[in-house]
């Protein structure tokens, strides 16, 4: 129900199935990451206390996002920091990945919607570098 995709013990990706359930809370980051992903569940009347956040400085150095579908079904590509192709996964409604170093492309296999949250405000063309996809007949999806 949650997938950790690593290579040469880097991780790349966090994945959380849309049938991942638990009760309470859940933290799947480290602590090192500049995004934090969990999850709560919580019974009926559960209250979280009305509260504001504390500045508090940090540096980002790597953009990690997240995304959630929203809807249809997408292909996603890893590659290494190389850019060499490694592997992919398909995603469906529900789902939810946290993508975290490395590279990463996607397909639609369907006709999808997706949520992505990231650090901002997005930089154009110094926010990434692009790269050419991985040939479709060495796709291989795990």
């Amino acid at each position: 129900m949650v997938e950790e995709i690593k290579n040469d013990g880097t991780l790349l990706a966090i994945i959380i199935s849309s049938k991942f359930e638990k009760e309470g809370i859940a933290f799947f980051t480290p602590n090192s990451f500049s995004q934090q992903l969990g999850y709560m569940k919580r019974e009926k009347n559960y209250v979280i206390e009305p509260h504001v956040h504390n500045p508090v400085k940090r540096e980002v150095v790597w953009t990690q996002e997240v995304l959630f579908i929203k809807s249809g079904k997408v292909r996603v590509d890893f590659y290494d920091d190389e850019k060499t192709y490694l592997k992919s996964r398909a995603l469906e409604k529900g789902d939810i990945i946290l993508l975290a170093s490395g590279g990463h492309g996607f397909e639609m296999l369907e006709e999808s919607e997706i949520i992505e949250v990231k650090q901002g405000p997005y930089s154009g063309d110094r926010d990434k570098t692009r790269f050419e996809p991985v040939n479709s007949n060495k796709i291989n999806i795990e």
